[in-house]
């Protein structure tokens, strides 16, 4: 009975946790085909990791990470913790200063 259970809430233990190394991090999902659509000030967010991760090569991530449009930004503290996704055009509306907002109240909510 363990082993079922175990076996039935993996998708789901996947999904919630963080691709990254550290707690606080920043991830933009693309794909090699819209690079024209790279969100570039992400590599500019303060007291977080960045990474970057590419759908077309990693077929696994947009499944696991629920991605339907790109580029797609997810903040995580250990769990997805705010998603910014991309219009219909395929372009990032939110700013640099929102998605720092989400990583400044991450960080004060830690003290």
């Amino acid at each position: 009975m363990k082993k079922l259970l175990i076996l039935l809430l993996l998708p789901f233990l996947a999904y919630t946790q963080s691709p990254c190394d550290t707690e606080l991090c920043v991830v933009q999902f693309n794909a090699g085909w819209n690079s024209a659509n790279d969100v570039e000030w992400v590599e500019k967010l303060k007291d977080c990791e960045i990474q970057y991760i590419d759908i077309a090569t990693d077929a696994n991530a947009a499944t696991e990470w629920e991605i339907v449009v790109v580029p797609t930004i997810i903040v995580f503290n250990g769990k997805e913790v705010k998603r910014f996704q991309a219009d219909i055009s395929f372009a990032m509306k939110a700013t640099k200063s929102e998605v720092q907002e989400v990583v400044d109240e991450v960080l004060m909510d830690q003290f």
